[in-house]
């Protein structure tokens, strides 16, 4: 009998954790997102506008890196509200997939954060953020 109820136990104590880590990692997605707005839009004039806001104001420093570029964008940033213009002169053959926006936050209360985004054209929604920590 001992031998029947050791799996089910462990069972249950797996399951546990995995709900407990599960919930955790949502609810931390939901502080990020009550937490950070930022957007990447694409303007016809050829420039890329990047925004940043942290609601709560205790960002340290924010690292913003556009990737897949020929000449590679990354720039370091001080304070919690930034709107930062970015040359981009032709439209990408393969669309602004090919092109995530990254921020590296570090923030008083939350530690290293890292949030993704792509670039759309102005007057599209924007698509959805990427929360994790790095």
């Amino acid at each position: 009998m001992a031998k029947k109820i050791i799996p089910v136990i462990s069972i249950v104590i797996i399951t546990a954790f995995g709900l407990f880590f599960l919930s955790d990692s949502s609810l931390n997605k939901d502080v990020l997102k009550s937490t950070f707005e930022i957007d990447a839009t694409y303007y016809d004039e050829g420039y890329v506008q990047i925004s940043y806001l942290d609601k709560t104001a205790k960002t340290n420093h924010v690292v913003l890196e556009i990737l897949g570029m020929d000449e590679s964008f990354q720039k370091t940033l001080s304070g919690s509200n930034f709107v930062e213009t970015v040359p981009f002169p032709i439209t990408p053959k393969y669309g602004w997939q090919v092109h995530p926006v990254t921020f590296l936050i570090d923030h008083e209360d939350l530690g290293k954060v890292s949030l993704k985004t792509e670039i759309h054209p102005h007057g599209k929604p924007a698509p959805p953020i990427v929360y994790g920590n790095p």
